[in-house]
């Protein structure tokens, strides 16, 4: 059994500098900024304020994947500001846009606390693809950083891959995974928790088998397992993390409203943003559901997911 305490040899610094957040992050959101900033900062290199020019705003909103709603919201906040401000040149627009996004995205920062509960179990969803295993081997990096234990649940009992993928990154973060080769994922949960409060342990993190929103019958398994959860402690899952891939844009809202309907979902976890152009859709699920993005990712490596921060991220998406 590995050692849940020994200090990861991953966590020591590096001798050579690294790049701080801020660089990485604007590195990780340069095809959305490809797509919005640059097309933006073509608008706003000034002129009269007409409605051309929102039109065209409009136009970059909806191809960075903003949604309808949240870009006629936008539009809409943008006005009242020009209105209110007295703003006459389209340079002065950019100002107002970082504004208005922010103040829309502003909701969804809200750090995740696990003080509250020892062990904190950590629920993760999502479907097929989406970055859960990934996910939860840097967030358990993340956590032992921070001094806290960890204990792994590969609830993912049909897919012999994903037991494997997690079993890599439990020993390379040296924390224990607990897993069965068959059977029912409850059960693993089950005997998960109960593993972790007769060690003391401080984090759980559970993964779960992917699904599609559509797919009815699976979607009423994960909430039978968060029942049973709840049944090994109660509270528990007292965290439940929705992974989401940039890439699929306005279909990752459709998935936050699903499972949310079916799990009660508490979080959102925003993978892959690196890889894509449509970064913007953290502004349509602002606007439909407005969960908090607990995490970015916007790399491979083991650090590269990070607390969602509004005006770091607003300040990433332009020129």
């Amino acid at each position: 059994m590995f050692n849940l305490f020994k200090k990861n040899p991953a966590a020591e610094q590096s001798p050579n500098p690294q790049p701080s957040f801020t660089e990485r992050l604007k590195q990780g959101l340069a095809k959305t900024r490809k797509q919005f900033g640059s097309q933006v900062a073509g608008l706003f290199n000034g002129g009269k304020i007409d409605a051309e020019v929102y039109e065209e705003l409009e136009t970059i909103l909806l191809t960075s994947d903003v949604g309808v709603n949240a870009t006629a919201n936008l539009l809409a906040d943008i006005k009242t500001r020009v209105k209110r401000q007295n703003l006459d040149d389209t340079a002065q627009l950019k100002i107002a846009l970082k504004e208005s996004l922010t103040d829309l995205l502003l909701p969804l920062q809200k750090p995740l606390l696990t003080e509250q509960h020892r062990p904190f179990v950590i629920m993760l969803a999502g479907v097929n693809g989406a970055g859960k295993t990934t996910t939860i081997g840097k967030l358990a990096h993340a956590f032992q950083a921070q001094g806290k234990s960890v204990l792994i649940a590969a609830g993912d009992t049909f897919r012999a891959a994903a037991r494997e993928q997690l079993q890599v990154w439990g020993e390379r973060n040296n924390v224990h995974v607990v897993s069965q080769t068959s059977g029912d994922p409850a059960a693993v949960m089950f005997d998960a928790i109960n593993s972790a409060r007769a060690k003391n342990i401080d984090i759980v993190l559970a993964d779960t088998a992917g699904r599609l929103p559509t797919q009815m019958h699976l979607m009423e398994e994960i909430a039978k397992v968060k029942r049973v959860m709840d049944k090994a402690l109660p509270g528990a899952p007292h965290e439940v993390l929705l992974v989401l891939d940039a890439n699929t844009g306005q279909n990752a809202v459709t998935q936050v409203k699903t499972f949310d309907d079916a799990l009660g979902v508490t979080g959102l976890v925003l993978s892959k943003l690196d890889g894509t152009a449509k970064g913007g859709v953290i502004a349509a699920i602002a606007e439909a559901r407005p969960i908090p993005i607990r995490y970015i990712g916007i790399g491979e490596a083991i650090d590269d997911l990070r607390p969602f921060k509004v005006e770091e991220f607003v300040d990433a998406m332009f020129d």
